[in-house]
């Protein structure tokens, strides 16, 4: 449907609930814009699109973990300053932000498919270019390399809706399950990496060979949807009209508060550890289980929200467990880091919560693409002020007690977003 003065109309499945998803589309890429039954899809399709989404899925936190495990060696080696220190964990949420508005555009220009292709170039370039042990480097490989990570953050909802829309929930677990898993191994593999390689920029850019990976493995995606695309009848749908309902600002704002706290968490985390007279090696293991945690959580909380009326209660659980893991990590002492890594794992695992809600909202691919690219650019707009935030608190007061207070009080008020978000399914 073209822009108009008026908000486009959201389809009831946006409604706090995890509903059926709609019917899948008939052609990839396209709205069917016939009778609307969907048209069978080649087995080989569907297999190749299975690890299309795992081999995306896996990356799209690895990049961003891998640097963060190594912030500390890589200012020691690199040479670089506390501005440059605070700038360069807040690259991804700005690159999410300000790339990833331009995913609608891209995506009607291109397709869906074309579009996580060469986002998946962009990512596999810069991950690789930020293996050369150079600040200018470094900062320039993960402007590129994020920036391809923004579209397909973005995308991915409807990548999913149009590819598994009778297996949303399913396949946006496979999805999230995957992004934690690549990032768990990544956070406690690249310090024995970087050892390893005696380089903490080599170690990074090896990281690139797994975009690369996921770079092949979408290809056969890609040609498949070229060769069936009808383009002709898919249309555009701008995201910015969605600001004006209560649904697209609840959804925005519940997606920027757990962007902010995870970026957060996952930009400063182990380096917090390190600075507070944990070893590297051990900082990356506690990251790694904050990380793993959030994996079985995130299925725990998707199983515990498809049931009827129990959402509400989904939302709760991770949000206050979300301000548990807080309250521990500035009152334990780092020797007990265990505990705070355990409860903020759970409370990361938000994430697919949010995501289901995402794929199934809309009535069509293109108005899921709308939806996706306003809370997630407006969101990782927002959430930059997390890790730079921290990073320039923490320069500031020479200590982490403020900065994690201030995520503090935000994880409060995601427990009140998340109440008025399931108003409807208490």
């Amino acid at each position: 449907m073209p822009a108009s003065s008026q908000p486009p109309a959201l389809d009831p499945a946006l409604e706090p609930t995890l509903a059926p998803a709609p019917a899948p589309l008939a052609v990839t890429g396209a709205e069917d814009s016939a009778a609307g039954t969907p048209a069978p899809k080649p087995v080989s399709a569907v297999v190749f699109g299975v690890i299309a989404l795992v081999l995306i899925g896996l990356n799209l936190r690895a990049g961003i973990t891998g640097a963060s495990a190594l912030l500390h060696d890589l200012q020691a080696v690199l040479g670089y300053g506390a501005l440059v220190a605070a700038v360069i964990p807040s690259i991804p949420t700005l690159c999410f932000a300000v790339a990833g508005a331009a995913t609608s555009w891209l995506t009607g220009k291109l397709g869906v498919e074309k579009a996580i292709l060469l986002a998946l170039a962009m990512l596999a370039g810069g991950l690789l270019l930020r293996g050369i042990p150079a600040t200018g480097m470094l900062v320039a490989g993960s402007v590129l390399g994020m920036s391809g990570l923004a579209v397909c953050n973005v995308a991915m909802p409807a990548f999913i809706r149009e590819h598994f829309a009778d297996r949303t929930s399913l396949m946006t677990a496979v999805y999230t399950v995957t992004m934690t898993t690549g990032a768990t191994v990544t956070a406690v593999a690249v310090v024995p990496l970087a050892q390893a390689l005696g380089s903490p920029s080599a170690a990074v850019g090896a990281i690139g060979f797994t975009a690369v990976a996921a770079f092949l493995g979408f290809i056969p995606v890609a040609l498949h949807a070229h060769r069936n695309s009808t383009r002709a009848a898919s249309v555009r749908v701008s995201p910015w009209p969605l600001l004006r309902t209560r649904k697209g600002q609840l959804l925005t704002a519940i997606f920027s508060l757990q962007a902010l706290l995870a970026y957060a968490l996952l930009s400063w985390f182990p380096y917090l550890l390190t600075t507070q007279g944990m070893s590297a090696s051990d900082s990356g293991l506690m990251f790694g289980l904050m990380q793993l945690v959030s994996v079985p959580a995130g299925m725990i909380l998707i199983a515990i929200g498809s049931r009827p009326r129990m959402l509400r209660p989904a939302f709760y659980l991770v949000s206050l467990t979300m301000v548990a893991g807080l309250v521990t990590l500035m009152a334990l002492p780092v020797d007990l880091a265990f505990i705070p890594a355990v409860l903020l794992g759970f409370g990361l695992g938000i994430f697919p919560l949010v995501m289901v809600m995402i794929s199934r909202s809309g009535s069509t691919t293109s108005e899921t693409t709308a939806l996706s690219t306003l809370a997630q650019s407006t969101g990782y707009l927002l959430a930059t002020a997390g890790p730079f935030g921290m990073g320039l608190l923490r320069s500031a007061t020479g200590g982490w007690g403020l900065p994690l207070a201030i995520l503090l009080g935000l994880a409060v008020v995601q427990v009140v977003v998340g109440h008025l978000i399931t108003g409807g399914k208490k």
